[in-house]
């Protein structure tokens, strides 16, 4: 569970820290306090994407710190050794965001890409967003939601994976399919093409010997010219060279070295220096001895080097590339002409894929009715508590038009609702309205997070548009489900705040140079008067204040 958060330089946040319990922990306020920017932290540090302009206005970087007790979560703990990150029994991710909008985020300690944050933060905390409930009209969301509580991701991923290896076998088959009604045309071709650059038989080396020797080759009378040259004015030259001069005054040197002998490694230079010119020049003698002269060898290298760009040009690629477009030409002749068995082998192939798929399609189809109906079930009890009395909630699984394979199964879902007596049915988009919309997406996260394995449960302002007894409903299925998750609540209605285990409150500081959002703890008479202003606005009476006694006792009771 989340144990603290630090936070400096974030928003109008200049510095926070703040420990958290578990059970549910409510968090209220004026409107503009900053309630949501507590939770908006917690979504960078658990890895969603940061904009320079979280940061305080005239910070140089924000930073963000979670804790998390880890020591019940052995899915985490195992996470975390795997990829080496473990430490004890407690879990801290920190994310530092510059004001250039650059981002760094670590987990205990060590440096870690954002989409690894990500992975981690999902298995330690589930945001609920005030807005979420608007992406319940999506197909895509009510699947994975009922795929969600029946427990198929697994199954679904399978499924997912079958599809993938049977579209990719059928458009293979259609590939050879349409090879083999070109067959005959095709096998000319290759073979044409497969002949001409066997006979050209250039080796994946050559190409570079022959530029090599081609360049030597041109420059022949050159490369002679030159090495005699340099031949002469080191040692072949009778009159004067460099090995004669360097021996004649190593000579001299060496007979003065007995009059001093700091000429000893001067005499010993010359002497290498001699021996050195003398290896070069016996070098450059075989060199010049083998040099060749030979225009009938420059002119067939010439004709070789034309006759292998001139295939490259033919074929549009570079002359590099010959070897493998003969291997290429090669297999794809031999797939040909065995087009016949290939045929037949991935047309078994795709049967039997066929098969797995409609077995394992089946089976997600069996666990999604049954699940469908216990949701259908547990949602309709749920929103009648929550103001829609004649309520009746339910999920449609359509069978698809076309019985081939498909990446989500056999059937569309589709989430349905009829909100008062004697109406049909009808699709949530068609039908609910936005409190009536929320309260079902409310209901869902609720029977969602009891059947979830993440420790901590996030609920930004998710009562919106609701009130009264419906609130009251709302209040007590978050404070149930804070029996068995660590539940973080932000909220704008007193009957909600009331059956908090942990109240926290939200003040927005305004002085003549800053503003800074500051929350606090409430002890006990502190959040009786808080939730007093909640009730009665500006003015708090004796009334307001008897009454949020009575609501916070009601709660410890429930």
């Amino acid at each position: 569970m989340l144990t603290q958060i630090y936070i400096r330089n974030f928003a109008i946040i200049d510095e926070l820290e703040l420990e958290l319990d578990s059970g549910m922990s409510i968090m209220t306020g004026e409107t503009g306090a900053g309630k949501s920017i507590l939770v908006d932290a917690l979504g960078l540090v658990l890895g969603d994407r940061a904009e320079s302009e979280v940061v305080r206005h005239g910070a140089e970087r924000a930073e963000i710190c979670a804790y998390f007790d880890t020591s019940q979560l052995r899915p985490v703990q195992t996470w975390l050794k795997q990829r080496d990150l473990d430490n004890s029994d407690e879990c801290v991710l920190r994310r530092i965001i510059s004001a250039e909008g650059r981002s760094r985020g670590y987990i205990n300690g060590s440096p870690a890409p954002l989409q690894l944050m990500k992975e981690l933060g999902e298995m330690l905390v589930d945001i609920h967003g005030q807005h979420q409930h608007q992406s319940l009209l999506k197909t895509e969301i009510q699947r994975q939601l009922l795929d969600d509580y029946a427990g198929n991701k697994t199954l679904a991923e399978q499924i997912d994976s079958l599809y993938q290896e049977w579209k990719n076998a059928t458009q293979q088959l259609e590939t050879l399919r349409q090879n083999a009604r070109e067959k005959d045309a095709r096998l000319e071709l290759l073979r044409y093409h497969t002949q001409e650059l066997e006979t050209l038989d250039l080796d994946k080396k050559e190409l570079t010997q022959l530029d090599e020797e081609q360049r030597r080759l041109a420059n022949g009378g050159k490369l002679l010219d030159q090495c005699s040259s340099a031949l002469n004015a080191l040692s072949d030259n009778d009159d004067v060279n460099a090995l004669h001069l360097i021996n004649q005054h190593l000579a001299e040197l060496q007979s003065l070295r007995q009059l001093d002998p700091q000429l000893a490694s001067v005499c010993d230079m010359l002497n290498e220096a001699a021996i050195q010119i003398q290896e070069s020049c016996n070098e450059l003698r075989h060199y010049v001895d083998r040099l060749e002269l030979d225009p009938e060898r420059l002119n067939w290298v010439e004709q070789r080097l034309g006759s292998i760009h001139d295939m490259a040009r033919k074929h549009h690629i570079e002359p590099e590339a010959l070897p493998e477009l003969l291997e290429n030409f090669s297999a794809e002749l031999q797939q040909l002409e065995n087009v016949d068995i290939e045929l037949e082998t991935l047309e078994r192939q795709i049967n039997e894929l066929a098969q797995q798929y409609a077995e394992s399609a089946a089976k997600l189809s069996q666990k999604r009715n049954k699940a469908a109906a216990k949701l259908v079930k547990e949602v309709t009890a749920i929103i009648r508590q929550l103001g829609m009395p004649a309520g009746k909630f339910s999920i449609s699984l359509i069978s698809r038009e076309q019985h081939t394979p498909h990446r989500h199964g056999l059937e569309n879902i589709s989430f349905e609702v009829a909100a008062n007596p004697g109406q049909p049915a009808k699709a949530l988009s068609k039908v609910a309205s936005g409190g009536e919309l929320s309260r079902i997406a409310l209901a869902i996260q609720v029977l969602l997070s009891n059947s979830q394995q993440i420790p901590t449960l996030i609920f930004d302002e998710v009562d919106t548009g609701i009130g009264g007894a419906v609130a009251e409903s709302v209040g007590h299925q978050l404070r149930t489900l804070g029996k068995s998750h660590q539940v973080l609540c932000v909220t704008h209605l007193p009957q909600v705040a009331a059956l908090g285990h942990q109240h926290f409150l939200v003040n927005k500081i305004i002085d003549k140079k800053t503003t800074h959002t500051k929350i606090i703890k409430l002890g006990n008479k502190a959040r009786r008067d808080e939730i007093a202003r909640m009730l009665g606005g500006v003015e708090i009476t004796k009334q307001t204040r008897a009454h949020a006694e009575e609501m916070i006792n009601r709660a410890e009771i429930a």
